[in-house]
């Protein structure tokens, strides 16, 4: 199995987690992608369009090596966004360069952590532009890519949970009519496909709780914050005004090709200080690795 890393914005900690990941995966041959800077001529955690332009300069390598099957999944470290586009890269961040640079139309990212997987229906845009993107058909694909990707992940029959956009589910229509009108009519049109997806969207603010409990297999969240709040409020552990723990894993699904990453920053407060925990670049590789696996299996 060969996996490649993108080095990510060399400014962050992303060199340092690579480094301390690697060695635990003995059986992996991996290939890092990227032009890399000297050590000693980093700037650490300053914003610089030349790591921005060279880790999309990466991250488009490692998408025509998979394409070509030269590699079996890509890894991706961190980028920063202002630095990305400032070197040149106009995408909102990886999830949008992936999908444009492999052709993908239906294509959603999902937060991983332990049993916790939750999937976007919107991403990176304000929540204003957001309301006006949570369409039917769009809650619909999102929903069959988020029973494809359980079933890439190992589970055979997944169950599927929406959650709400409005408060109480919108209590019938009286906090909001979007339940009714947009997100019912996507269960249903998910459920005739045979999908098993439960009937009605659930509160949003007991939604996640019950995923992490095991109610059911994944959540289909609406908005940015929606998913990554609950996914980063037990996966990141803040004690004594320092991060103790930064475990997650963000994977882009509906992709031909597949493509996992550290649901984390480039920490710029860390780089260069050999203090940057690699949790997250650990789990983002294992899934890949799982992820390949059950490919291999087909």
């Amino acid at each position: 199995m060969k996996i490649g890393i993108t080095i990510g914005d060399q400014a962050g900690i992303g060199s340092e987690i690579i480094e301390k990941s690697l060695p635990l995966f003995p059986d992996i041959d991996f290939q890092i992608i990227g032009k890399r800077v000297p050590k000693e001529l980093i700037a650490y955690g300053k914003i610089n369009p030349v790591y921005g332009h060279l880790a999309g300069e990466a991250i488009s390598e490692a998408i025509v090596l998979a394409l070509q099957g030269k590699i079996d999944a890509v890894v991706t470290a961190p980028i920063h966004k202002e630095a990305f586009n400032l070197g040149g890269w106009k995408y909102a961040g990886h999830t949008e360069m992936f999908a444009d640079l492999t052709g993908t139309r239906d294509y959603a990212m999902m937060l991983v952590h332990k049993n916790m997987r939750v999937i976007h229906v919107t991403t990176h845009c304000s929540l204003r532009d957001a309301l006006d993107l949570i369409t039917q058909e769009r809650v619909h694909k999102t929903i069959n890519v988020a029973n494809d990707a359980c079933k890439q992940l190992g589970i055979d029959s997944p169950v599927i949970g929406v959650a709400a956009l409005n408060p109480h589910a919108g209590e019938g229509g009286t906090f909001g009519k979007e339940e009714e009108e947009i997100l019912i009519p996507a269960i249903k049109d998910a459920q005739r496909e045979g999908i098993r997806v439960l009937d009605k969207p659930i509160p949003a603010d007991v939604a996640f709780a019950k995923n992490l409990g095991g109610a059911f297999d994944v959540v289909v969240a609406l908005y940015h914050d929606q998913g990554h709040i609950p996914v980063k409020t037990v996966g990141f552990i803040w004690e004594e005004g320092a991060w103790k723990d930064v475990d997650g894993v963000n994977i882009t699904f509906g992709l031909p090709i597949i493509r996992t990453s550290p649901d984390h920053g480039v920490a710029f407060g860390k780089a260069g200080k050999g203090i940057a925990d690699p949790s997250s670049m650990i789990s983002a590789i294992k899934l890949a690795k799982t992820l390949v696996e059950n490919r291999n299996a087909l």
